[in-house]
């Protein structure tokens, strides 16, 4: 038989969206677990390679031929290495079908990519919300700018954004603290650049470092190690932000090595009643129940969860009455890389190695229309100056000449919209199982003519730019990413008017169970061209303050005698939430 736990809310996944939703659940109240299939990571304890040095890596920070083998799919990403494998999945442990290339990157420990994301937090506009509606792409968002503009303000105020206001419709500003400052080589290209392209802005790249001291967390360092685990708490993390906000609470508890089997659905009350687990050591299973449940595994995971819960009323799935659910799976693709040599600033040089960069917001189909593709992309990427090299020096001579600065070039790469595809999806496979004996899954993904014409237009682009203004030796070079590679993978349960082509109504509530929520990427119902993550940040705050107002109303039912927890009507008939000690047995209404 399997063991059973109450709690008045379960999170299921502690990344990003996760870590947001049990923050915002203890808040107000609500005893919340948060369920985590990866092991325990502590803040700084938890950093093993935090301080090393680069020759302090027996490997020179690569993975060995053996390690290879065990991260298969995660040594296709350039984030991964000797210094933080630990955070990573085993795909010798976790495999899935590729019907065409997909390249799943994920962690594998509590806080998930929340741990190792890239940190560029932009907000999205009407143009990138408006846009299935425009073009006739995909279903049409549910929302716009002006209903998740305040959940912006409140999700940048928490986690300290730094960056600059440039009053840019494309790039709503936000509430930032002070950019790390351009480097000489950067100002340079972004003048020349703006004077002769009015429309194209080169800006201070918008990310999750914070520049000043915010809520116990220091300032950045300008290590650039953040994929190691910040000790400084510098960057946004679960571990740095989110997780001491609700342990504070007293309401927070943490299950880790817990895979989730499925949801489980109650016939007689139409909800979601709660989630069964799998122990990673044990392998013995738990049942753990709760008045409302976030779902934040990751958009893969998440649709492989609703699959995996069937019912006599969910034969095919949780939700997926009308065959949606692990469809229209999208990323962001990458890969066209421009460089250029910028001469005249021999005598100039940096110190530290801030963690951003160079921003160049989309400015392609705003206003008028490329006839070879539809909607965007943008540019990132940095000016530095190179070490000095020469082929033929070794010994003391390679020394010195490293020691010496060489030749200031600038990388500029881009990142490009995907449509939402009805056959971009994923499908489960009884045929793999893991080593907990779940079934599989089979990904069947690729990007198609918009897309490849996207990355053709990107890379003639910038390069016919760096000529332009006269940059030396410009080069373009690299191949399009594959789906995944981008690590943005959105859709698979999207947002929407109808519940015969969505998955969840503008709340991110299931249309078919109203007490189960999902704010992560498989949400969304376009991908834009830009980064995601702060829109999951602000839907998650969104939806909660949703469900808890709901539960004052009755919507979402919630009195939890055991613990004393609930909602009952005052002589005025408003709801009032009360927690009531020393209880028997129940508690009348």
């Amino acid at each position: 038989m399997a063991e059973r736990f109450d709690f008045d809310a379960i999170v299921i996944g502690s990344g990003i969206s996760g870590g947001w939703a049990a923050k915002e659940l203890c808040e107000r109240g609500l005893k919340t677990i948060v369920l985590e299939r990866g092991t325990m990571v502590e803040h700084i304890k938890d950093y093993p390679t935090a301080n090393k040095k680069p020759w302090e890596f027996p490997h020179r920070n690569s993975l060995t031929e053996e390690e290879k083998k065990i991260y298969t799919v995660q040594s296709r990403h350039y984030s991964i290495g000797e210094d933080n494998k630990h955070f990573y999945v085993k795909d010798n442990e976790n495999p899935y079908e590729e019907k065409q290339r997909y390249d799943w990157v994920r962690a594998d420990v509590f806080g998930g990519r929340s741990l190792l994301w890239g940190r560029i937090s932009v907000r999205w506009s009407d143009v990138d919300f408006g846009a299935n509606l425009k073009d006739g792409h995909g279903v049409d968002w549910p929302i716009r700018y002006k209903d998740i503009a305040p959940w912006y303000d409140y999700a940048e105020k928490f986690i300290g954004v730094s960056g600059s206001r440039e009053g840019l419709p494309i790039l709503p500003d936000g509430i930032f603290q002070p950019a790390f400052e351009m480097n000489c080589a950067e100002k340079h290209v972004k003048q020349k650049i703006e004077s002769r392209f009015p429309g194209i802005k080169i800006i201070n790249t918008r990310s999750a470092n914070i520049t000043q001291p915010l809520d116990g967390r220091s300032a950045c360092q300008s290590r650039n190690l953040c994929h190691r685990g910040c000790p400084f708490g510098a960057y946004f993390s679960t571990q740095s932000s989110t997780l001491p906000a609700a342990a504070k609470t007293g309401n927070l508890t943490i299950r880790t090595g817990a895979v989730v089997n499925r949801i489980l659905y109650d016939e007689k009350s139409g909800r979601a009643s709660g989630v069964e687990v799998i122990d990673r050591e044990t392998l013995k299973t738990y049942v753990y129940t709760a008045k409302i449940i976030f779902l934040n595994a990751s958009t893969l995971a998440t649709a492989h969860i609703l699959l995996s819960s069937t019912s006599n009323r969910f034969q095919n799935g949780m939700g997926n009455d009308y065959d949606i659910v692990g469809r229209h799976l999208m990323d962001h693709h990458k890969g066209s890389y421009t460089t250029a040599e910028i001469e005249g600033f021999e005598d100039k040089y940096t110190y530290g190695k801030r963690p951003t960069g160079v921003y160049v917001p989309r400015f392609k189909n705003i206003d008028q229309q490329d006839p070879n593709f539809i909607r965007g992309y943008y540019y990132q990427g940095s000016a530095s100056r190179e070490r000095g090299s020469r082929s033929d020096a070794i010994g003391e001579d390679l020394k010195s000449i490293a020691t010496e600065p060489g030749k200031w070039k600038i990388n500029l790469g881009y990142y490009g919209e995907t449509l939402p595809y009805a056959e971009n999806r994923i499908t489960l496979n009884n045929n793999i199982k893991d080593i907990y004996g779940r079934p599989g899954m089979t990904i069947d993904c690729s990007f198609k003519d918009n897309e490849k014409a996207i990355f053709k237009d990107a890379s003639e682009t910038m390069k016919a730019m760096f000529e332009e203004i006269g940059l030396k030796n410009v080069k373009q070079s690299g191949t399009m990413s594959f789906p995944g590679n981008a690590n943005h993978e959105m859709g698979t349960a999207r947002m929407g008017h109808d519940e015969k082509t969505s998955v969840l109504n503008k709340w991110n509530q299931l249309h078919a169970v109203k007490n189960l929520f999902i704010t992560d990427g498989s949400s969304m119902v376009s991908s834009a061209c830009i980064n995601p993550s702060l829109t999951y940040m602000a839907i998650t705050a969104r939806a909660v303050d949703h469900a808890f107002n709901e539960m004052k109303k009755g919507t979402v039912k919630f009195f939890n005698t055991a613990k004393g927890f609930g909602f009952i009507k005052g002589d005025d008939g408003q709801d009032i939430f009360v927690h009531v000690t020393g209880l028997k047995d129940e508690v009348q209404e």
